[in-house]
């Protein structure tokens, strides 16, 4: 029998859409369980540790959305054909979340002069660096991160890039970048992924 899975998020894309798109790169049915804000404080406590995403398989709750994500993919082999792949593909992942990291103390900064500062060293300098970087990778990999075939870094990336456009002021973050641009549209264009982007629910995030 197949597993029964529960994802459990807030009203919004935000760290939750890379483990969807990689739930239904697998074929696989899931609740997709969008909480209201005004409901965490009740839920919160029935965390692992506070925070969600959370991933309830068969009943069995796991939480961290990167650790999520890598588990799914070796369920449904994304993790490259060998451990010097898996590697580098957990190594791209890494360097995505280290551009969010980045892109966080920009969006979420209240104090109007920090954030303008760090608005302009995301503009000048962050986001030129990782970006050229990654789409030079993709070049040099057959359209790909890793290997010359599909893996969860590329899904992460395509599941985040409406999340990083939000936070950069609705602007994609493709669009000087051909070569990420294309794979962008490539995971999209999966049917899987494209029948799952017909059907969620329409958020700002």
């Amino acid at each position: 029998m197949a597993p029964k899975y529960k994802l459990t998020y807030f009203e919004g894309r935000g760290l939750a859409e890379p483990i969807r798109y990689i739930l239904c790169y697998g074929g696989v049915q899931f609740e997709d369980n969008r909480i209201q804000q005004a409901d965490w404080p009740k839920i919160k406590p029935s965390t692992p540790f506070g925070k969600l995403p959370m991933l309830e398989e068969d009943g069995k709750v796991y939480d961290q959305s990167s650790a999520i994500c890598r588990y799914l993919a070796r369920t449904f082999n994304l993790v490259g054909s060998n451990e010097q792949e898996a590697l580098r593909i957990d190594a791209v992942v890494d360097t995505i979340t280290d551009l969010r990291l980045e892109m966080y103390k920009y969006a979420f900064e209240e104090a109007e002069a920090v954030k303008a500062k760090n608005k302009e060293d995301l503009e000048k300098e962050k986001l030129p660096f990782y970006l050229s970087k990654l789409d030079d990778m993709v070049k040099e990999n057959g359209g790909y991160f890793v290997g010359g075939k599909l893996s969860w870094a590329d899904l992460l990336f395509a599941g985040f890039h409406d999340f990083f456009s939000f936070m950069w002021d609705k602007k994609s973050l493709t669009e000087n970048y051909p070569h990420l641009k294309a794979l962008l549209q490539k995971v999209n264009n999966l049917p899987q992924i494209s029948a799952w982007i017909k059907k969620r629910p329409v958020s700002e995030w």
